[in-house]
């Protein structure tokens, strides 16, 4: 079975997101019931080792969260690597070795997105023995083909969709809703597919409004009675606006077509985890115990296919898994006619 009685601690950084809890559960079962570990849930993120703030967990309290939103942990965006504030991160980097080697942790499992990852492999570098798990309804971690709180996001994203093509069909109208995505376009893109979006909007790829517009027009004169545009909040406007209120803005002074915007807003984030998030983040958390045990540190647990594998937080810190343009998916859904606001792929 291998060692025994090692104490491990776990962190939840950076935005919630569905399938958090399920991580927990996933590297808490596991420790307690299965190699015999004792488990501290460190609270709000890093703050909460700058703090010392924490609580053991038992398996009864790990018990009952798996479809549970959010994080029993509760999180923070707190970076003790934040460069503008230097003078203040040696401080904190000193906290958090001396309240990590107060607790008497053997390891520490820090689940979040990219930020996340890079203050973790930091943390690698100067001493301490940290696993990642990656979590965002973004999908952009770089290293793994998915993360979970994405699955969640799409469905939650493509519900709202389905409902607004109620109300455009009801009044002839074109439809905008704006999705979460700053940097990558991935929820707007499989959500816009899965919604049946007939305009498409992603940071990855350049859009022209007049060529946007061209396209609404068009499928009015053909006698399409509605439209749905679907907009990732991280595409760039030339306005102070935001990129939902851009687009419904200007093609309505474009096509003189009656438009209306919705932004989705902090919605993705919230609720029940799908059973895809809960499997997922179930996987991520057993394996991250599997590592800790194998003592291969520094790592983050990744899905490569249908695989659970690792890679080094090294090469996983500063990076963005953004859409690429050769995507096969892109050129897939143009020929079906859907619309990216340019001429082509």
């Amino acid at each position: 079975m291998g060692k025994k009685g090692l104490r491990i601690g776990i962190l939840t950084a950076g935005g919630d997101c569905p399938g958090i809890n399920a991580a927990i559960r996933g590297v808490g079962k596991t420790a307690i019931l299965q190699y015999g570990m004792e488990v501290i849930g460190i609270s709000s993120g890093f703050l909460g080792l700058i703090n010392r703030e924490y609580v053991v967990l038992d398996e009864n309290q790990l018990s009952g969260i798996l479809t549970v939103g959010g994080t029993i942990l509760g999180t923070s965006r707190e970076n003790p690597f934040k460069k503008e504030k230097s003078s203040l991160a040696i401080d904190k980097l000193e906290l958090i070795r001396k309240h990590f080697r107060g607790l008497e942790l053997d390891a520490l499992v820090c689940i979040g997105g990219n930020g996340t990852m890079r203050s973790a492999a930091h943390l690698y570098e100067e001493g301490l023995p940290v696993i990642g798990i990656p979590k965002t309804i973004d999908n952009d971690v770089w290293g793994t083909d998915i993360t979970f709180g994405f699955d969640s996001a799409v469905w939650i994203a493509t519900e709202a969709i389905d409902r607004l093509h109620t109300t455009a069909n009801s009044h002839k109208r074109i439809m905008v809703i704006e999705v979460m995505g700053h940097h990558a376009g991935w929820l707007a893109l499989y959500s816009g597919i899965a919604g049946g979006g007939d305009v498409i909007l992603i940071p990855e790829v350049p859009f022209d409004i007049d060529i946007a517009a061209r396209c609404l027009k068009k499928r009015a004169i053909d006698k399409k009675p509605y439209s749905i545009v679907v907009v990732a909040e991280g595409i760039p406007v030339p306005t102070g606006e935001t990129p939902g209120r851009y687009i419904a803005r200007s093609v309505k002074e474009i096509t003189g077509l009656e438009t209306r915007e919705t932004i989705l807003g902090y919605i993705q984030r919230g609720g029940s985890p799908s059973a895809m998030d809960r499997v997922l983040a179930t996987r991520f958390g057993t394996s991250a115990v599997d590592l800790i045990m194998e003592g291969r540190f520094g790592e983050m647990v990744n899905l490569q296919g249908s695989h659970i594998r690792s890679i080094p937080l090294r090469e996983v810190g500063g990076k963005l898994r953004t859409i690429p343009p050769d995507l096969p998916l892109l050129r897939k859904t143009r020929r079906m006619g859907v619309c990216f606001g340019n001429e082509g792929l």
